[in-house]
């Protein structure tokens, strides 16, 4: 949230984006520090994150960046909790911290949510499935600790430690221990939590539920070690160029009528020489920006001389039946380049293919309109609207992949009958179809 003057005022973060920010603007109900907040708030910006995890620790970071006034959390550089393995040490030692190092150990993490983590580790440990010392002595193969404290530790004298510190257990071995920690929290715990479900379900059938809770926090915690995290710097200018494509991509929504924001695009071109060698391309943009392995290349083989709207029936036709045979996801929305009769082609072929509610629209390289089905007239945004540059940014990528690949085809010459070319066609990403 920010100002008139572009500073930021608040940094939030939500699932439901419409629901949180609405609470915002409740005639009653909103406390002293909300009612200030609002009435100096003039803009609202958005990033889309990868998973919750990810918007937390985006918000974390921003935070401790850029010290919003009405943030109180995150605010004195304290971060999310890493699990960290002392693989540095002759004798690891598994426990939780604030600051990743470049020291050897291993780190997982950040976990934005770290009670059932810390219960998970507490329920390795006293189970004796990764038994790993607790303590914090350091010692070494060639140098071991002081007999004194050792004779003092209640994890020795209760057997809950393999005590390497009095050499019941090799290094060797005890780093084996070590090792399969790592492998736990990099991702090896799928038998670990099917029994734990399967537990969890009998200790609620026998009504033992604080042991199902107990379980259900564990497989909580396995479920967020499992979900991916990007941690990086995020640079103020990575920051503006997200900020723009979401806009971008909001304003297109409600220009379009769109169901949702498009974040997934598929476009389409047709690309011949006076209708020898044709060939289409499909190009695909992830929130904003060109996802090279949804780009595809399409030899067109049932139509003959020129006819980009029967090209682009057959092209729109191929893909996607094969996606309703795959029972895969449709994009957001469909970009065929070309105008009413383009845009007519590929709706003949979403009906034959089956496909039905399918946001699709088309633009009209000459006066940038945009058309969609069944409205009279066509879209005409203006030339600096950020959702009109995003289109005729995908339409253009999608122009450059057809003429790319039909050149390639007139450079080795190879066509004589129609469109077809001899040989195996091949199938792929960024391949021929």
């Amino acid at each position: 949230m920010r100002n008139s003057a572009g500073a930021i005022l608040y940094i939030g973060k939500a699932v439901d984006l419409r629901k949180r920010v609405s609470n915002y603007f409740r005639p009653t109900g909103l406390d002293v520090k909300i009612r200030a907040l609002m009435a100096e708030v003039k803009h609202i910006d958005y990033i889309a994150a990868g998973n919750e995890r990810e918007a937390l620790v985006i918000e974390q970071r921003l935070i401790n960046r850029h010290q919003p006034a009405y943030n109180t959390m995150w605010r004195d550089d304290k971060s999310y909790p890493y699990v960290r393995i002392s693989l540095n040490e002759d004798f690891p030692r598994i426990d939780l911290t604030r600051r990743k190092k470049n020291d050897g150990a291993r780190y997982f993490g950040p976990f934005p949510d770290v009670r059932p983590i810390r219960r998970l580790l507490q329920w390795i440990w006293n189970r004796h499935i990764f038994p790993l010392r607790p303590c914090r002595l350091a010692f070494s193969e060639n140098q071991w600790p002081p007999r004194s404290k050792v004779q003092s530790c209640i994890y020795l004298h209760t057997g809950k430690c393999p005590a390497p510190c009095v050499g019941r257990i090799s290094r060797k071995d005890y780093r084996k221990i070590a090792e399969r920690v790592v492998l736990f929290f990099e991702g090896g715990h799928a038998r670990l939590e099917k029994t734990w479900r399967r537990e969890m379900k009998a200790a609620a059938k026998a009504r033992n539920f604080e042991l199902a809770a107990h379980l259900r926090d564990n497989i909580r915690a396995v479920e967020q070690i499992r979900q991916r995290v990007t941690v990086r710097a995020l640079r103020p200018e990575e920051v503006q160029s997200r900020i723009e494509a979401t806009q971008a991509l909001s304003e297109l929504k409600n220009a379009l009528a769109l169901p949702r924001p498009p974040l997934r695009i598929e476009a389409f071109d047709i690309s011949h020489s006076q209708g020898t060698a044709t060939v289409a391309s499909l190009v695909t943009f992830d929130r904003g920006k060109p996802a090279k392995a949804g780009y595809r290349k399409y030899i067109i083989k049932t139509v003959r001389g020129v006819d980009d709207f029967a090209s682009m029936e057959e092209v729109v036709g191929r893909r996607y039946r094969r996606l309703m045979e795959e029972e895969a996801a449709m994009p957001d929305l469909i970009l065929v380049d070309g105008g009413p009769g383009q845009l007519s082609a590929a709706l003949k072929a979403l009906e034959k293919a089956g496909v039905k509610k399918q946001p699709i629209a088309a633009l009209a390289k000459q006066e940038e309109e945009i058309y969609r089905p069944g409205a009279p007239e066509p879209v005409r945004l203006p030339k600096d609207s950020p959702a009109l540059q995003l289109l005729q940014h995908v339409r253009d990528e999608s122009h450059r992949f057809a003429v790319g690949f039909h050149r390639q085809r007139r450079g080795k010459g190879m066509w004589g009958d129609g469109n077809r070319l001899p040989g195996r066609q091949s199938a792929g990403p960024a391949g021929n179809v």
